[in-house]
C-alpha cells in the first residue's frame, strides 16, 4: 500500500514514516506541501514531492492519505482526499467544530473511503488493558475519574499550538486524548458541568480544567495545560468502591509507563508489553482497510469527541467564529 502525506509536518517522522519503515507491506510515497515539500522528501527518503494537496490527491497509486495538516484543514481536506477515492488517516483533533466531523463522516459514508482519526494510544495494549479492566468491574462502583495531559509549550505568537483560528489550544492539542480515554470507558456521551480556562495573549486557551459526568452519576475530571515549566504527563486516575487506579503515561507507554492498582487495601504494579503506540496503530489501520473491519476511531467516534469538545469550549465561555 502507498500512503501519501498532506503537509511537511514534524510529527510525521515519528508517527508515520519510522513505523512504515519497519514494515514491508507498505510505503510512504509521496508528500504534498505548498512550501516545502522538495526538501522533506529528500530529507526522509520520499520518492515523489507535490507542491499542491490536489496534485497529491490526484496520484493514482496512493491509497491511503494521512492528513498531518493543521486542524482548521483537516475537515477541507480529509473531504477532498475521500472524494479523489483515498482513504484518510487524520491527525487529531479530527475537525475543529462537531458539524465538521459529521460532514467527514457524511463524505466517508457517500464515498465508501475510510476517514479514522490518529487516536494512536488507543491502539496499544496498555490502553486495551485499561478498558478491559474497567470494563471487568473488579474496583466495583466507580466513584470518580481524573484525566491528565499536561506539557509545556511556552506561547509563541502565530503558531499551530497557540493561535484559535488554526485550532491551536490546549484542549484541541492535549485535551482531545483525555476526552477520549474517558469516552472509551463508559457507553454514553458525558455531560460537561463546567469548564475554566487560562488564556494566553492570542485567544486561545493555554490550560483547560472540565467537569464531566456520565450515566448513572459518576463523575469525572480533565485538566489540560501547555503552561510553560509544567511537566509532560499524562495519567488516568481512578477511585472506586474497592480501591484505585493509577496509569500513568498512557500517550507514549514504549518510553516508560506504570499501572499502580489498589484492591481492597492491597497494592499492585504492572506494565504491559507493546511497540511504540504509533507501529500499533499503523497495524490496525492497514488491517482494518484490507478487510473492511470498523475501527474505534472512526465515524460517531470521531463526531462524538468533538460533540464533547464543543461543549467544553462552550462551558468555559468561549467564543468561536468558526463553530
Amino acid at each position: 500500500m502507498q500512503i501519501g502525506i498532506l503537509g511537511a509536518a514534524g510529527i510525521a517522522v515519528n508517527s508515520l514514516i519510522w513505523p512504515v519503515r519497519r514494515r514491508s507491506d507498505v510505503r510512504v510515497a509521496a508528500v504534498a506541501s505548498r512550501s516545502s515539500a522538495g526538501a522533506y522528501a529528500q530529507q526522509h527518503g520520499i520518492e515523489r514531492s507535490y507542491d499542491s494537496y490536489e496534485s497529491l490527491l490526484a496520484d493514482p497509486e496512493i491509497e491511503l492519505v494521512y492528513n498531518a495538516l493543521p486542524p482548521s484543514l483537516h475537515a477541507q481536506w480529509s473531504i477532498a482526499a475521500l472524494r479523489a477515492g483515498k482513504h484518510v488517516l487524520c491527525e487529531k483533533p479530527f475537525t475543529m467544530t462537531a458539524a465538521e466531523a459529521e460532514r467527514v463522516v457524511a463524505a466517508a459514508t457517500d464515498t465508501g473511503s475510510r476517514a479514522i482519526e490518529a487516536f494512536h494510544d488507543h491502539y496499544h495494549p496498555l490502553s486495551a488493558w485499561t478498558r478491559e479492566f474497567v470494563a471487568a468491574g473488579r474496583l466495583g462502583s466507580i466513584r470518580r475519574l481524573e484525566a491528565v495531559f499536561t506539557g509545556s509549550t511556552p506561547f509563541a505568537a502565530n503558531t499551530l499550538r497557540h493561535e484559535p483560528s488554526l485550532g491551536g489550544g490546549a484542549l484541541m492539542d492535549l485535551g482531545c486524548y483525555p476526552v477520549h480515554w474517558l469516552r472509551s470507558l463508559f457507553a454514553d456521551t458525558p455531560t460537561v458541568v463546567g469548564a475554566e480556562a487560562v488564556l494566553n495573549p492570542a485567544g486561545a486557551d493555554l490550560a483547560m480544567d472540565a467537569e464531566l459526568a456520565f450515566a448513572g452519576g459518576v463523575h469525572a475530571g480533565v485538566h489540560v495545560s501547555m503552561e510553560e515549566g509544567v511537566p509532560l504527563r499524562s495519567t488516568l486516575s481512578i477511585d472506586a468502591e474497592r480501591g484505585t487506579l493509577l496509569v500513568d503515561n498512557i500517550v507514549f507507554p514504549s518510553a516508560g509507563h506504570s499501572i499502580r492498582l489498589e484492591i481492597d487495601g492491597v497494592p499492585h504494579a504492572y506494565t504491559v508489553a507493546g511497540q511504540t503506540t504509533y507501529d500499533h496503530q499503523l497495524e490496525a489501520v492497514l488491517g482494518a482497510l484490507r478487510t473492511g473491519t470498523p475501527l474505534p476511531t472512526e465515524g460517531a467516534d470521531s463526531v462524538a469527541n468533538m460533540t464533547v469538545i464543543d461543549a467544553i469550549y462552550a462551558a468555559a465561555g468561549f467564543e468561536r467564529p468558526w463553530a
